[in-house]
Parts: C-alpha cells; sequence; structure tokens
C-alpha cells in the first residue's frame, strides 16, 4: 500500500544517497545483501530481548531494501534476475526475522505468543507467494493492507516501544487479510480474462 502510493517518485533522492556513502560504483546486489545480513543482526537482537536495538536494525535494514532498487532502475542496472534476487532475498530476511522473534518467546517458555508468530509468518510468505503465482496470469498484484513495507514498519514500531506482543496480534488478522484481498483481486480479474466457457 505505501509502496503502491509512493510509487519510485524518490528514486533519485535514494540512488544519491546510495552513492554518497558506497561510491559510485555500487552494486544493487550488494545492497540487498547487505539488507539481509542487517536483517539477520536485527534477528539476533530480536531473540536476545534487545528489542529496540532489534527495531532499529529494522528500519536500517528496511532502508537498504529501498536503496537497492532505487539504485537499479536510477543506474540502468534493474534486470528480471535482479527482481528475482531481490524478492528471494526478501523471503530470507522475513523469515529469519521471525526465527528471532519465535526464539526470544521459546527462551520465555510462551507458546501463545510462539503460535501467533507462526500464523505471522505464514501469512507474509502467502502475501509474497499469492503475489508470484498471481502475477504468472496477470500484470501485477501488488495489492492488499499489509505488504512488506507495511509490515516492517510495524514490527519496528512493535520493537523500538516494545508493544510487539500487540503488533503480533494486529499481524496475525492482517497479514491473512491481504492475502484474502489478493485471492479476490485475482479472482476478479481472471474472471474478466477467462471465456465463459472456461471458468468452473
Amino acid at each position: 500500500m505505501i509502496s503502491e502510493k509512493l510509487g519510485h517518485r524518490f528514486d533519485n533522492t535514494f540512488s544519491q544517497i546510495a552513492r554518497i556513502i558506497f561510491g559510485k560504483h555500487v552494486h544493487p546486489h550488494l545492497l540487498t545483501f547487505m539488507g539481509l545480513i542487517i536483517n539477520i543482526g536485527a534477528a539476533v537482537c530480536l531473540g536476545t530481548g534487545y528489542w529496540v536495538l532489534g527495531g532499529c536494525l529494522i528500519l536500517v535494514a528496511g532502508l537498504f531494501d529501498v536503496l537497492d532498487g532505487a539504485v537499479a532502475r536510477v543506474f540502468n542496472r534493474a534486470t528480471k534476475f535482479g527482481g528475482f534476487l531481490d524478492s528471494v532475498i526478501d523471503r530470507y530476511s522475513d523469515i529469519v526475522l521471525f526465527i528471532g522473534i519465535i526464539w526470544y518467546y521459546a527462551s520465555r517458555e510462551e507458546p501463545g505468543y510462539i503460535f501467533i508468530a507462526c500464523i505471522v509468518l505464514m501469512g507474509c510468505i502467502l502475501i509474497s507467494y499469492s503475489r508470484a503465482k498471481a502475477e504468472i496470469f496477470l500484470d501485477h498484484c501488488n495489492i492488499g493492507l499489509m505488504e512488506r513495507a507495511e509490515r516492517t514498519i510495524l514490527l519496528a514500531i512493535g520493537s523500538i516501544f516494545n508493544i510487539l506482543n500487540f503488533v503480533l496480534l494486529i499481524l496475525a488478522v492482517l497479514t491473512h487479510i491481504t492475502v484474502i484481498q489478493r485471492i479476490h483481486y485475482t479472482w476478479k480479474k481472471m474472471q474478466n480474462i477467462e471465456s465463459p466457457t472456461t471458468n468452473h
């Protein structure tokens, strides 16, 4: 939702930030992997109870997720493989953060929140999966309440302000609502594409 509204209007700004920090020959793949490494650090912080630091690292990693795409587009380095790689690394980042969260609750023997975290993780994976499958047939399916930017911001807020328990409950509901939104959107679009004789 945030990504769809903002589009790529800040690409030039973000690409210049990347060049200032990392030099003019910075490669988007490097930024992609740096984001993953920072998210691994965030997961360790979350798992060991350093929530404020973990939340801050989540935001920094989110910035790298923006920078890699901006650099690729502005400096004509965008490729289909780059988009594929970015998507795969994003899934690693999503999963590793929830490994950290589950580690935290497991160490405190809180099975209820382990279960909720697993429900959220399932929703996060299905949001990505539903888009990937829909875009086999459709031009795009980047709709819904809880795209990656929204999830990242909520996790960071929950960690920094020590309200992660509450945020997980919100995400447990809204991630699956997003999946349902994508299923409904795809169904409606496919109704227009498929001929009446092929509908089931």
